[in-house]
């Protein structure tokens, strides 16, 4: 195997670096992942995750997880309500008798991120993770690299994966190619205890998810197993607009303004999502997007994989569906016999993935454009196949 007696990082502990751990530890190559976090429970994991069939689910197939993943993913929380800006519901696939199941292509199971990043950790071996540990500067040594990290450390790698996110500090030495804006905004928010702090939409939520739509602003809303309420808010925006705006978003009071002028033609029930400071946070998130058309040499021993590579917006839920399938194509290519050198599996494994993340960045963004236009909800019903007025 290619990896034999070589030393690979990780860096970044998301699904897509954990998962490739995980595939790699099965060929018994040495891996360490680096994450910035201190540790497991550091900080909020975010929305819900709907794993696709072709992708996401088959990662944890190869990875021997899909039987730990079907004990915690959460039945119905995929279903589907649409509603305009009043909360009139138009669509809801809580009304439909029958639901697909596993093994059904058109099947995408909803997982919490939390629950799922905890079960590719558990399936690692002990001290895979050095926790608290951000990658600071990576400078070649012969055939390796020297990673300086942010405990004053360094270490040693062989085969470096850039599985850090939008804002890698691998992504620059594999390609100087920037993401570009994409001219839309969201405010991610999260409402603790909802059925306590936002009971009317809590109930208009059902246990799954909620997609508003009027004129170009959306609403997302995805009910989560702790209780609590994920949201979006997602308008058309300048790429300066969270500097040039003066919210503070750390002050609900701030965020509770703004959305009341720029939603103003919204029914007063989504204001329940700002309306208990206590029990909410907000994070604003300009979309921004690779190119399409990226392209790069492949390289002696560093690569990426997820948002690293193919930062695109969540519009067509495949960012961590990508990120999974990716780990489980580049684990293919470098425990491969079909391969002579890293740079080789490396190369193969990159050309397939610019070619597929190129697609699901398109769907993403023209479904972003179709869900903020006019006729959003004719549209959605139609990809759904279901007439809505």
């Amino acid at each position: 195997m290619l990896l034999t007696g070589k030393k690979t990082a990780i860096i970044g502990g998301g699904p897509g670096g954990l998962t490739l751990a995980r595939l790699l530890q099965q060929h018994g190559a040495d891996v360490t992942i680096y994450e910035r976090d201190a540790d497991r429970h550091a900080r909020q994991q975010g929305a819900t995750l709907d794993l696709h069939d072709e992708s996401g689910l088959r990662a944890l197939r190869a990875a021997g997880l899909l039987s730990a993943f079907t004990a915690l993913y959460r039945p119905g929380a995929d279903k589907l309500r649409l509603t305009d800006g009043q909360a009139t519901i138009v669509f809801d696939q809580h009304q439909e008798t029958s639901s697909p199941g596993f093994g059904d292509a058109h099947f995408r199971p909803e997982i919490d991120r939390g629950p799922l990043r905890d079960l590719l950790i558990d399936s690692l071996q002990p001290h895979t993770i050095v926790w608290n540990c951000q990658l600071r500067t990576l400078e070649p040594v012969a055939d390796g690299w020297q990673l300086h990290l942010s405990n004053g450390t360094t270490a040693y790698a062989d085969l470096v994966i850039g599985a850090d996110g939008a804002n890698s500090k691998v992504r620059p030495l594999v390609t100087p190619l920037p993401p570009f804006f994409t001219g839309f905004t969201v405010v991610e928010g999260n409402v603790y205890d909802a059925a306590q702090h936002a009971p009317n939409l809590w109930a208009l939520v059902r246990g799954g998810k909620v997609f508003a739509l009027d004129g170009d602003q959306s609403i997302i809303l995805s009910a989560k197993g702790d209780g609590s309420l994920s949201f979006y808010t997602c308008q058309r925006s300048t790429e300066t607009w969270v500097r040039a705006s003066g919210i503070n978003f750390e002050d609900p009071q701030h965020v509770a303004a703004w959305f009341a002028q720029d939603f103003a033609g919204w029914s007063p029930i989504w204001r329940e999502l700002f309306t208990a400071p206590e029990a909410v946070y907000f994070v604003p998130r300009p979309q921004y997007c690779m190119p399409l058309d990226q392209h790069w040499d492949a390289q002696l021993s560093i690569t990426l994989l997820g948002d690293a590579a193919h930062l695109m917006p969540p519009y067509a839920g495949e960012g961590v569906n990508m990120a999974m399938l990716d780990a489980l194509e580049l684990s293919n290519c470098l425990t491969s016999p079909g391969f002579s050198s890293i740079r080789q599996a490396i190369g193969h494994y990159e050309t397939a993935m610019r070619q597929r993340a190129a697609e699901a960045a398109r769907m993403s963004i023209e479904s972003m454009e179709q869900l903020h236009s006019p006729g959003a909800l004719a549209w959605i019903g139609q990809v759904m196949g279901s007439a809505v007025e």
